[in-house]
């Protein structure tokens, strides 16, 4: 037989009552079933833990030795029983944070160290969509912040609750220099002869573009999948255009417009486990991420209507 914790429970209340009778009623156990079990724990230690007489039971040499470590571990197993209940509560000091690659993660970040007065912050960046929720759902990281397309459904929906951060028109990006450039928005139909260029993922995004170019009338002839560097370097020289979220930051040689008629949505996303430690503080976390969203967002529309604004005057002085 193996010592167990509720071995040692029942040595030190033996020790405590001073007699099995008392043991056994403070236990709520018969007298007769604790001898039988107290025999049984004597055995598994290899000798005798109390001695027996008319004034009740007093400890033996090897039954000091087993209550001075019984008197060491059962507090320290009942503090960590209440530490971890407190930890699953209120959650650990600290965010870990997934998210796939986009500007919001960076100023979400940014809001919570500010917020923490220095408790950590750490991220983990993933093209995937399903990995960082996978994650989440394991217990490896606190928060998710994905997106997904129009009313798409986020990936483990079944065991993370989501809460909608907000939700952007989808933009195009253009060359400074291409002819389209210059409006304030754009219709997808004008851009059927272009090629394309878009980060890769495993989410609704693809499937959800390749069916609003169908509504319009076209198949896009060339989309180059690449990282963001790459996307915007093939924009900037000309060589495809591409989308983005209406957060896409300012960048040299290239502007972003809405798609006209909004065929394409974003739906920003933060998800938690909501049995999982940090659920107490995702009220909070979810403020932060929507006012990380309205600050990217007023800055975008800022430095849109700065560009739209310096080429008509330009355009009316030609």
């Amino acid at each position: 037989m193996d010592l167990e914790l509720r071995h040692l429970k029942t040595i030190r209340a033996i020790a405590d009552a001073g007699s099995l009778t008392r043991a056994a009623t403070a236990l709520g156990l018969a007298q007769p079933a604790l001898s039988a079990q107290l025999k049984r724990i004597e055995r598994s230690l290899g000798g005798t833990l109390f001695e027996r007489g008319r004034e009740g039971v007093t400890a033996t040499a090897l039954g000091a030795l087993v209550l001075d470590r019984a008197r060491v571990v059962l507090p320290a197993v009942r503090e960590l029983q209440e530490e971890a209940v407190r930890f699953a509560r209120e959650g650990a000091d600290g965010h870990r944070l997934g998210g796939t690659h986009g500007p919001l993660l960076g100023g979400l970040v940014d809001r919570l160290a500010r917020a923490g007065q220095g408790a950590p912050v750490t991220t983990y960046t993933s093209w995937s969509e399903r990995e960082i929720a996978g994650g989440v759902a394991a217990g490896r990281l606190d928060f998710a912040l994905i997106g997904v397309c129009g009313e798409s459904s986020p990936p483990e929906a079944d065991r993370l609750a989501w809460t909608e951060v907000a939700r952007d028109p989808v933009h195009v990006m253009l060359a400074a220099d291409h002819p389209l450039a210059s409006r304030p928005q754009v219709a997808l139909a004008e851009l059927a002869t272009e090629a394309w260029t878009d980060v890769p993922g495993d989410g609704c995004f693809g499937d959800c573009f390749a069916a609003a170019c169908v509504r319009a009338g076209f198949t896009p002839a060339c989309v180059y999948e690449t990282d963001t560097a790459s996307c915007v370097h093939l924009v900037q020289v000309g060589r495809a255009v591409g989308l983005c979220r209406a957060t896409f930051p300012a960048t040299p040689g290239l502007v972003t417009r809405p798609l006209a008629g909004t065929p394409l949505v974003w739906r920003h996303l933060l998800g938690w486990h909501p049995e999982g430690r940090a659920a107490v503080r995702a009220p909070a976390v979810l403020g932060h991420a929507r006012a990380a969203h309205a600050g990217a967002l007023a800055r975008s529309a800022a430095r849109d209507a700065a560009r739209l604004g310096g080429h008509n005057a330009r355009a009316g002085a030609d």
